[in-house]
């Protein structure tokens, strides 16, 4: 806005006026910025590039974490299951679901390692055909796979956004969601870290919407005896577990085993969760009311 000094018009008693101090000019950009919400924060993504807006929008996330208390974090993108699998094989019965989501099991495909990311949906259908054709499961058991190159796959039917029950740890398929690292990693062998980080990203947003911190542990209850731990116990198991903490295994291998802290640690920080803030709590998750694991177990 211009400030005019001089004489006012003809008729008017002429006031002496006082000099108009001028503001620095960083000052002025400030408030020419205020009307325009919008506008600043579109040079704001002009002057400091996508990652500085990228992280002002996690501090906001972080700040309304701790002012609400909730933990959730964003969906990571997602192939369809559509994407290896054209069509619903005929007499596939229809899937079903638990209330939440309170544990995450981590498996590797123990399938070869040397494979292009583009070989990813031949290897899920090759798995899927293992799964229901061989073991006569009734789709494959993993809800998600995740291949050497990061990217995530849907697996078992039922929707990516709804707790669909899995077939992947005989005795905790309930209430829990099953991850599979395409390929094997035994002790030795080298886990991509785009594979760790879509894990945790993965199970950052699957937990997010029961509270769970993935660093805590939760109580879960063996639906079978085929388990570590005979039908009706309650067993004490990391949010973020390992194949062979509910069943008798190796899977997901030494390597992949290893890295399993460090993806709680990466889950926990997507949540907006404070580095240093022990996880304490432990969620208690009872059996869902959907049925057993009969035919639907690995």
């Amino acid at each position: 806005m211009r400030v005019f000094t001089g004489a006012r018009r003809a008729g008017r008693t002429r006031k002496a006026r006082r000099p108009v101090p001028r503001l620095p000019r960083p000052a002025r950009a400030v408030l020419g910025a205020l009307p325009g919400l919008a506008a600043a924060a579109a040079l704001a993504l002009c002057a400091h590039g996508v990652e500085e807006a990228v992280q002002e929008h996690a501090d906001h996330r972080s700040a309304t974490a701790r002012a609400t208390g909730t933990h959730t974090a964003p969906r990571p993108p997602i192939v369809p299951r559509s994407a290896w699998l054209a069509e619903t094989p005929p007499g596939q019965p229809p899937p079903r679901y638990d209330d939440t989501v309170v544990a995450v099991f981590v498996h590797h495909t123990d399938s070869p390692n040397a494979y292009s990311c583009a070989e990813t949906p031949r290897i899920i259908r090759y798995l899927h055909a293992g799964q229901t054709g061989v073991r006569r499961w009734d789709d494959i058991g993993y809800n998600f796979l995740v291949d050497r190159c990061g990217v995530i796959y849907e697996g078992r039917a039922g929707g990516v956004d709804r707790p669909v029950t899995g077939a992947h740890t005989q005795g905790f398929n309930h209430r829990t969601v099953g991850i599979a690292a395409i390929g094997t990693f035994t002790a030795g062998v080298e886990v991509p870290r785009v594979m760790t980080d879509a894990i945790a990203a993965l199970a950052a947003w699957k937990l997010g919407p029961s509270g769970t911190d993935p660093r805590a542990r939760v109580r879960l209850v063996s639906s079978h005896s085929g388990s570590r731990y005979a039908a009706g116990t309650r067993a004490g198991l990391p949010a973020v577990a390992g194949h062979g903490d509910g069943y008798m295994t190796s899977c997901p291998g030494a390597a992949l085993t290893a890295r399993l802290p460090e993806i709680r640690d990466l889950a926990a920080r997507l949540q907006n969760r404070p580095r240093d803030a022990p996880a304490r709590h432990s969620v208690s998750a009872g059996r869902s009311t959907g049925g057993g694991d009969q035919g639907r177990r690995r």
